[in-house]
Formats: structure tokens, sequence, C-alpha cells
């Protein structure tokens, strides 16, 4: 006989993180009248961040643009707390980048804030069954950010390597002379998270500089030098 889990029927408890006061009351008459209970509102990140970590519900709804505290920032510190906790990000309809970086951050999904409001119900319960919650249009426009990533071995990585895969991003915008700040912004880490990254790189690979470790890397990739 197979055991019921007594929570399996309780409802879908959520979080909406939105500092539009009417954005937020029209997300939780959508979500309510699909059955999910919204236990809290934030109408700002660092709110959210707080009653995240107070309730612990099954899935937080969050808005990028909001003050003290956006978004991303939001995300990432939830899910550094919490690496199981489901967000899904709300972007504008032409901030399909901000959505990559919400991915970055932790998200689960990004769907565009002019999506249908009855469509978050079916999204959110997707999420919290490990499906990515991305609407189709934003979807596509995911599919032509891939495509335009030019050719070449930038990217690759070798079947057997001393460095994560954190760690071979890093050094993949390193091979492209961005700076410290620049590659946090790009990865969504704090510098000072970089410059352990990069001590790191050096470190496994023997290099002395940041210009030595990246000729290592093209060479474990049997790529000619620039």
């Amino acid at each position: 006989m197979t055991e019921h889990d007594p929570h399996a029927d309780d409802p879908v408890r959520a979080i909406v993180a939105d500092d539009d006061p009417f954005a937020r009351k029209m997300i939780k008459e959508a979500l309510q009248r699909a059955g999910i209970v919204v236990i809290a509102e934030a109408h700002n990140g660092r709110q959210a961040v707080d009653l995240t970590r107070h309730y612990q519900p099954d899935v937080v709804l969050m808005d990028i643009v909001m003050p003290e505290l956006d978004g991303i920032a939001a995300t990432r510190r939830i899910v550094k707390e919490n690496p199981r906790q489901v967000v899904v990000i709300l972007t504008t309809a032409d901030d399909d980048e901000i959505g990559l970086l919400g991915l970055r951050a932790g998200a689960r999904g990004f769907l565009a804030k002019d999506v249908d409001v009855d469509i978050l119900p079916q999204a959110l319960h997707g999420a919290l069954n490990g499906e990515a919650a991305i609407s189709r249009r934003l979807s596509m426009r995911l599919v032509e950010h891939v495509r335009r990533v030019p050719d070449g071995p930038s990217g690759m990585r070798p079947v057997k390597s001393p460095l994560t895969p954190r760690e071979w991003e890093v050094l993949d915008l390193l091979a492209q002379a961005k700076t410290t700040d620049q590659i946090a912004e790009q990865l969504v880490l704090a510098s000072e998270t970089v410059r352990t990254h990069v001590k790191n790189i050096l470190r496994k690979l023997g290099a002395r500089s940041r210009e030595e470790a990246v000729g290592i890397a093209r060479r474990m990739r049997n790529e000619p030098p620039a």
C-alpha cells in the first residue's frame, strides 16, 4: 500500500512581490481563483526576502523593478538561503535579458508581466513540478539569444579539467578581456566572489596572471592563440 503524504492535498502557498498595489491585487485574485493561497505580499525586494524567510512559501512570484532591493538581488538572496525555494520572475515585455539574469540568480522561470494573469497559476504549478516557467514568446527570444552566440571553441569545456563550471564561465569572460566588475555584473556575482574565482583559476592552472590562464585554457581546448 502506498503511504499517503498528509501534505499532498494542501493548497499551494505563495508570496507575491511587486511594488505596484494594482498588480499585486490582480495577481493575487488570479492565484486565489485557482486555489493558490497568497500568504503574504511584499512591496520591495528586502521585504520579499524577509517574508520568504519567515513563511517559507511553496513559491515566490517576484517583480524585477522594486525599491530598496531589486528582484534579481532578492532572488539571489532567497535562493542562497534556501536553494530549494521556487522563485518565478516577472519581467516587462522587453526585459528578456533581465529574465536571463533572474535565471542565473536562481529563479525557476520568468514570465512577461503582460501575460494573461489566468496563466500564472498553471506556470507556478509547473515550476513546482520541476518545469521551467517561461512564456512561449520569451522562450523564442531565448532561442534567438542562443543562436546569436558566435561559433567557435569559446565556451567548450575539456572532458577532464580541474576547474568548476563556474570557473570556466569566469575564464571565458577573462578571455574576452572583461574586467572584474563586468564579469560580476554578467554572472550576477559579487566582485569579491569573482576575485576569489580568479585566484582559484590561477592556482589550479599554475598560472601567474590572467593572460597566462587564458593561454593555458586555449591549449586545453586545442584552440589556436589569438
